[in-house]
C-alpha cells in the first residue's frame, strides 16, 4: 500500500510531516514553506485520509509500518519526523519500531497514553456522518448544514476539506466511516510496545490550553523516550501548528537545526 505524499522544498535537511485525525499532508504546507531552504520536507497523507488508500483497521503499528516503507522507498534517510495529534502517536510508533530511519523526532501535543477528550472528536464524527450529501450542489450547502453541530467556522472548514465533489455526487475523501467505529483505537496507545526506547533527542512540543499533555504523563513518555524536551507554545490550543505557527516554526528551526526561509 503506497502512501500519497507531497514535498516542498528540495534541499536541506529531510522532514517528514505526520497530520492528525481528520487532516491531511498539505496541513503542514506553510510550516514546510517556512522550513525552506534549511528543510527538504515531505508531507504524508496517513491511511485513511487525503490521498492514500483506505485499510480495513486502524492499527498504529500498521500506520507506523506504513510511513517507514514509504520512506524507505523515497530514500535519504534518517529523516526528523514531526508528528500531531494522531500523527504523532504514529510518529512515536515509527521511531520505536524503525528507529534507523528518525533522526530527531517531534511530538505535537498528544502523548505515548490513551487521550483524553476523544468525545471531542466522535462529536465531530457523529457530525459529519449526519450530513446529507445526496443534497449537496455545493461545499457551501454542507457547511451550512454541518453549522448545525458544529459553531467554529475554522473547524468545520477543516473537516469539510475531507468533501470531494466526483462524478457520482459528493462523497468523503477520507475513511469516516472505519474512523468513526475505531476512535477508540486511534485514542489509545498500544501495548506491544513496552520495553521499546528511542534514543534520540524529542522535541515534545504542548499547546498552552490543550489538555492532551499533563504531568502525568512524563514518566511514559521519558521511559519510552529518554531524551525528551518538552516546550509548551503559548496562546496554542490542540492545533499547535495553526494556532501560532511562527512560534512552532522558530521551535522547529532550533531543535531541528534548519536555517530561516530568503
Amino acid at each position: 500500500m503506497r502512501l500519497h505524499t507531497t514535498h516542498v522544498g528540495d534541499s536541506g535537511a529531510p522532514v517528514v510531516f505526520l497530520h492528525g485525525l481528520f487532516g491531511q499532508g498539505r496541513n503542514f504546507t506553510q510550516i514546510a514553506k517556512a522550513l525552506v531552504p534549511g528543510a527538504a520536507s515531505t508531507l504524508v497523507d496517513l491511511p485513511d485520509h487525503g490521498r492514500s488508500a483506505w485499510t480495513d483497521e486502524v492499527d498504529y503499528a500498521r500506520y507506523a509500518d506504513l510511513v517507514a516503507d514509504r520512506l524507505a522507498e523515497q530514500g535519504d534517510l534518517p529523516a526528523h519526523v514531526v508528528g500531531h495529534s494522531m500523527g504523532g502517536k504514529v510518529a512515536m510508533v515509527l521511531a520505536l519500531r524503525h528507529a534507523d530511519l528518525v533522526e530527531r523526532l517531534v511530538v505535537v501535543d498528544i502523548a505515548p497514553a490513551p487521550s483524553e477528550g476523544a468525545g471531542d472528536f466522535e462529536h465531530l464524527l457523529d457530525s459529519l456522518a449526519r450530513i446529507d450529501l445526496t443534497r449537496l450542489e455545493r461545499r457551501s450547502d454542507a457547511d451550512e448544514q454541518l453549522a448545525q453541530w458544529v459553531d467554529d467556522e475554522r473547524v468545520r472548514g477543516f473537516l469539510l476539506q475531507n468533501l470531494r465533489a466526483g462524478p457520482d455526487g459528493w462523497a468523503w475523501q477520507a475513511n469516516l466511516e472505519l474512523l468513526r467505529r475505531d476512535l477508540g483505537v486511534i485514542g489509545g496507545w498500544p501495548d506491544e510496545l513496552e520495553g521499546l526506547e528511542f534514543d534520540h533527542p524529542v522535541l515534545w512540543v504542548a499547546g498552552e490550553h490543550s489538555p492532551y499533555i499533563g504531568p502525568e504523563h512524563e514518566p511514559a513518555m521519558r521511559a519510552l523516550f529518554p531524551r525528551t524536551t518538552q516546550v509548551t507554545i503559548k496562546g496554542a490550543g490542540h492545533w499547535v501548528h495553526s494556532e501560532q505557527p511562527e512560534a512552532f516554526v522558530s521551535a522547529l528551526r532550533v531543535f531541528l537545526g534548519v536555517g530561516a526561509a530568503r
